[in-house]
């Protein structure tokens, strides 16, 4: 089956859309004007220290708060800091005070109510490999199991591990060419030295780092490998991509195209708009004649799953709900993904009086949970029978993209 990832704009909306098929898969939202900060690196000021959270808030534009942990915060780079002139200094623990100028980096975007949370742990991400500094250690991504591979990658990279800095290798770089990933992780490093040599000597909330635009960051988050094709039919996003790709991921340059039909748009052409309507949804139907009910709250979002018509003129009720639960298991995979739902995802499956039943239906979910590129938990099933499922929050979700692109719009 061959893969593609659309990329259209759409009014004051860029959309990034990966097809299976014509399946739509994954989708992203992004304002025209790249209004995004995820991943963007500020030297902000210390506004307040809030001593019963152990955290503090961080002013990174005239009155534009974030959240600060301080416990996981304890190598910041300050303002106007000298460079000690060593080849490979170590970290140094700093406590932040209120008036404090640091760079801090943007890891979680605001969702609701909640600020963006920043990090002294900057981090600079590759296609293959991640620079993590203030984490001295070698990682290598979980979704890469083959053993012997896992210890040739961290072996490369343990070649450049300093006392400043570690590396993530990312599942991109499995069974990659060595070159390759040196190349790119010397980058990475200069990348760093670069911010940390002339960063801390900005002027108070300067943009120090912008991170490239969530579609390009779509192409190199996961996508590059998987992909058959980049396609689009906007000039301006075909010359972005293409200037993104000779210079960091020119292996990939073949797969992008330029869609050219005056005829039929390429948004049209898959039926985008109308998956898009489809995905926000609360109501999702099933083939068999279940249904799955998704609701979004402040803190959880519920799935609930019911029979609907499934069960009409059944008599083998038990086997009809497994029937039912599994390809609802197979559908709720999918409709995180596509929706980007995070945090804690409560799943509500019809009852299943089976044990034997209940621990098939919890390995096909955890196996469909696997496909995620974002890290996804199954946690457990509850006395109550409702599974526990959490996934990692990065973007925000899917509704809250539209709500925000709406609202730049105005």
């Amino acid at each position: 089956m061959s893969s593609k990832l659309v990329i259209v704009r759409q009014e004051n909306r860029i959309i990034s859309a990966f097809f299976e098929g014509m399946n739509l898969v994954q989708v992203s939202l992004n304002n025209s004007e790249d209004t995004g900060i995820l991943g963007n690196i500020y030297l902000g000021k210390v506004k307040n220290i809030v001593k019963n959270i152990n955290a503090a808030f961080i002013e990174i534009e005239d009155g534009r708060m974030c959240y600060y942990p301080l416990a996981e915060n304890r190598y910041p780079i300050m303002a106007n800091e000298e460079d000690s002139g060593e080849e490979n200094p170590a970290l140094t623990e700093v406590k932040v005070k209120a008036g404090d100028e640091l760079l801090i980096q943007v890891v979680k975007e605001d969702i609701k109510t909640k600020a963006p949370v920043v990090s002294s742990n900057l981090n600079f991400t590759g296609k293959y490999a991640a620079l993590t500094y203030g984490k001295t250690t070698v990682g290598v991504s979980s979704k890469i199991t083959d053993e012997k591979e896992r210890k040739r990658l961290k072996n490369i990279a343990m070649q450049y591990r300093s006392r400043e800095y570690g590396f993530i290798l990312r599942t991109n770089a499995a069974f990659m060419p060595e070159e390759k990933i040196k190349e790119e992780i010397e980058s990475l490093i200069a990348a760093y030295r670069d911010i940390r040599k002339f960063g801390v000597h900005k002027s108070r909330f300067s943009l120090v780092y912008k991170t490239p635009p969530n579609y390009i960051c779509d192409i190199r988050d996961g996508y590059a490998v998987k992909v058959d094709e980049f396609i689009t039919d906007d000039k301006v996003l075909y010359d972005n991509i293409k200037e993104y790709l000779m210079q960091y991921q020119a292996e990939d340059i073949s797969k992008l195209k330029y869609y050219d039909d005056p005829l039929l748009r390429l948004a049209k052409l898959y039926g985008v708009h109308e998956k898009l309507e489809e995905a926000l949804r609360s109501y999702v139907w099933l083939k068999s004649g279940g249904t799955l009910v998704i609701q979004p709250t402040e803190a959880l979002t519920v799935i609930d799953v019911n029979t609907g018509k499934a069960v009409a003129g059944k008599k083998k009720v038990q086997e009809t709900f497994l029937k039912v639960n599994r390809e609802a298991a197979k559908e709720i995979a999918r409709q995180i993904r596509l929706r980007n739902l995070s945090g804690i995802i409560i799943i509500d499956f019809i009852d299943l009086e089976s044990p034997k039943d209940q621990e098939l239906l919890m390995e096909e979910l955890a196996g469909y949970l696997k496909a995620d590129p974002i890290k996804t938990i199954l946690v457990d099933m509850t006395a109550l029978g409702l599974v526990e499922v959490t996934r990692k929050k990065v973007r925000k979700p899917l509704h809250e993209q539209v709500a925000e692109v709406k609202k730049h719009s105005f």
